[in-house]
């Protein structure tokens, strides 16, 4: 199903938009990766050492115009874009009281604006396709909220709300749009925690342990695969999180 399409991941550099676009390829699909730097070129031979190919545009996604250069590059490139997936994102964790505006606008800017700004640009190529999958990386931080990072947790409930409302609005076109509320996973993130943080944390997850970036790549490409599910959000979380 996923054989041909073309994939964008935006932040695909590292931890979870690494393992997303490895996973989609292993599909066969064709890759376009994105981050602010340079081309990371041993994950792009990995990628195309699944027989498909990797393109890589340096865009940062917080500014309209460069999110307008990535998608429009991945069509010219390869003809299509068949799945987007908004994964760039960041933190700046501090109390409110200490929290500059700087601070907040920052997170808010690239977590949410960005997943905006792509979306807004490839709506127009999947509406004229009558197809297309947008995949929006939120947190169940965006869910639960969380003490010192009321950016953070703005910015993900924020996407949850964009992807709802980008659902009902292209749905009549065949397009689906949903998104992914990771809990605690094992990344360069969550690595910095001390092993009382750790487990602390694991105390609070059923599951009793950290989720691993292959979850939450599996998680991404069972919502591409699959054609009646709209406006939702699961949680890749060990059960961290239990909606009602």
């Amino acid at each position: 199903m996923l054989k041909d399409k073309t994939v964008v991941v935006t932040g695909s550099s590292r931890g979870i938009g690494r393992a997303i676009a490895l996973r989609f390829a292993a599909a066969g699909a064709n890759i376009v990766l994105n981050g602010r730097k340079e081309a990371d070129q041993a994950l792009i031979a990995e990628i195309e050492g699944f027989g498909v190919k990797a393109h890589f545009v340096a865009a940062d996604v917080q500014h309209h115009e460069e999110a307008q250069k990535l998608i429009n590059e991945a069509k010219a490139t390869f003809g299509s874009v068949d799945v987007l997936i908004n994964n760039a994102g960041i933190t700046n964790d501090k109390l409110v009281m200490r929290m500059s505006q700087e601070d907040f606008s920052n997170v808010l800017n690239v977590n949410l604006t960005g997943t905006f700004n792509t979306i807004q640009t490839v709506s127009s190529i999947m509406l004229k396709q009558k197809s297309g999958t947008i995949i929006n990386l939120s947190s169940v931080v965006g869910l639960t909220g969380n003490a010192g990072q009321a950016n953070y947790a703005a910015s993900k409930a924020g996407v949850i709300g964009l992807t709802k409302s980008v659902a009902r609005e292209l749905a009549s076109r065949g397009i689906t749009c949903n998104a992914i509320a990771p809990g605690y996973i094992d990344t360069e993130m969550t690595d910095v925690l001390s092993d009382k943080v750790k487990e602390a944390a694991k105390g609070q997850i059923p599951l009793k342990r950290f989720g691993s970036v292959e979850d939450v790549a599996e998680a991404a490409v069972f919502l591409a695969t699959n054609r009646y599910i709209t406006g939702q959000v699961l949680n890749v979380d060990g059960g961290m999180v239990m909606n009602g």
